[in-house]
């Protein structure tokens, strides 16, 4: 690319937008260096030192991707998914660290692989729906879409990881809507996952049996085919208590927590609970950097990654948490418009996808720290830490910064 060239290209980059994202990542080494500020060793021993080695990388990374033309990302997109079906799977060659199949150790360092999952599995469906007119996504046509996010979806809840295959998992419905799909072809995927999760209540599986005719006859299917429909959704109702008892024992105490967290608090609500104390005890504008005894006393657990939130919190205060929301909130709602804006399909596509994962990570985050939802293991982009997950966060910043930008194919 001659100079002029790139100079154009560069002509309407979007400084506003990598300045939110940085300062996202400022509180973020704001909030570690607090955490590691009392912990033993020498400094560059420290999360915030890491992190920082990390994010020159991953602000590399970002615009290598800002660079890459578009047709090279669409032409190697089932490439890039296959390379990382091979990297989920590699952990379970490996020794288990921490118990799981997550990671892979090399030269000292250790990679999630899980986290290159979640872009290539987004590049691969938008490759897949913009190779395909709107009006020709029928049910079978939309079951490959299907068929790519399942495969790592399962495999990572195998690990077991159940909090990135929901992320993995989150784009798929919105993705095939964005890319044409009849609202009508979607709820007969959904539904059945609807049965399931209101057969555990009575009264809610009553209220959706209810809502299920009325939907099916709006819908006018055949007769035989609305039966079938509606009978195969009640009797997934009934199979509740089998799809209960696949769950680990850990996961059934964290729903259980969540929905009366008395019952066990110095056990599985523990998290939950310490995560409140210090949000609350933080008020409008904190204790300050360093002064949360919350977080320095050791009471919130896994303070560096999912539960960062909430000592943020708690030393910086209500304000500077309501502050970084408005900041995600506005860079996902511009991600959409940039996405609805977008002439290219494929672009379109791929901003949506991730446009969506950055809301799931963020909503997850957010509410488990406040116990809305049951605690998952999942970190807040740009600011938790962790090498891998920051790498992908700024692969998926680099796709939302050439938003602006001319195409370079």
């Amino acid at each position: 690319m001659s100079k002029a060239t790139r100079q154009g290209y560069l002509s309407n980059f979007p400084v506003h937008v990598l300045l939110a994202i940085l300062f996202l990542v400022g509180i973020g080494l704001a909030a570690l260096y607090s955490i590691g500020s009392n912990q033993p060793g020498t400094w560059y021993q420290h999360s915030y030192a890491k992190q920082g080695l990390f994010l020159g990388l991953a602000l590399s990374l970002a615009f290598l991707v800002v660079f890459i033309p578009l047709s090279k990302i669409h032409k190697y997109a089932y490439g890039l998914y296959g390379l990382a079906i091979i990297g989920i799977l590699i952990p379970f060659l490996l020794p288990k660290v921490a118990g799981t199949h997550r990671w892979i150790t090399l030269m000292g360092m250790q990679f999630q692989p899980a986290e290159l999952a979640k872009i290539a599995t987004v590049v691969a469906v938008a490759r897949y729906l913009s190779d395909r007119k709107p009006d020709s996504l029928n049910i079978p046509a939309l079951i490959p879409a299907m068929v790519l996010v399942l495969i790592p979806t399962g495999i990572i809840a195998k690990q077991p990881d159940l909090g990135t295959s929901i992320i993995i998992f989150a784009p798929l419905l919105p993705m095939l809507f964005w890319g044409g799909a009849r609202p009508y072809h979607l709820f007969l995927f959904i539904g059945p996952v609807i049965s399931i999760l209101t057969a555990f209540h009575s009264i809610s599986f009553t209220v959706w049996g209810l809502l299920l005719l009325v939907i099916i006859y709006l819908s006018r299917p055949t007769i035989i085919t609305g039966v079938v429909l509606y009978f195969s959704n009640l009797f997934l109702g009934l199979l509740s208590p089998y799809f209960w008892s696949l769950l680990k024992p850990y996961q059934q105490d964290r729903i259980l927590t969540f929905l009366n967290p008395e019952k066990d608090p110095l056990g599985a609500a523990y998290q939950i609970i310490q995560s409140q104390t210090a949000i609350g005890s933080g008020g409008l504008f904190g204790k300050g950097l360093g002064q949360g005894t919350q977080t320095h006393l050791k009471f919130l657990p896994v303070q560096e990654s999912d539960f960062i939130l909430s000592v943020i919190g708690e030393e910086l205060g209500f304000i500077t948490i309501a502050v970084v929301l408005i900041v995600f909130t506005w860079i996902i709602l511009r991600t959409v418009r940039k996405s609805y804006e977008s002439k290219e399909r494929f672009t379109s596509l791929i901003l949506f996808g991730f446009s969506i994962i950055l809301l799931a990570h963020v909503f997850v985050n957010a509410a488990m720290t406040v116990g809305m939802i049951p605690v998952k293991g999942l970190p807040l982009p740009f600011i938790s830490y962790g090498g891998s997950f920051l790498l992908s966060s700024f692969v998926m910043a680099g796709f939302i910064l050439r938003a602006d930008l001319n195409p370079m194919d």
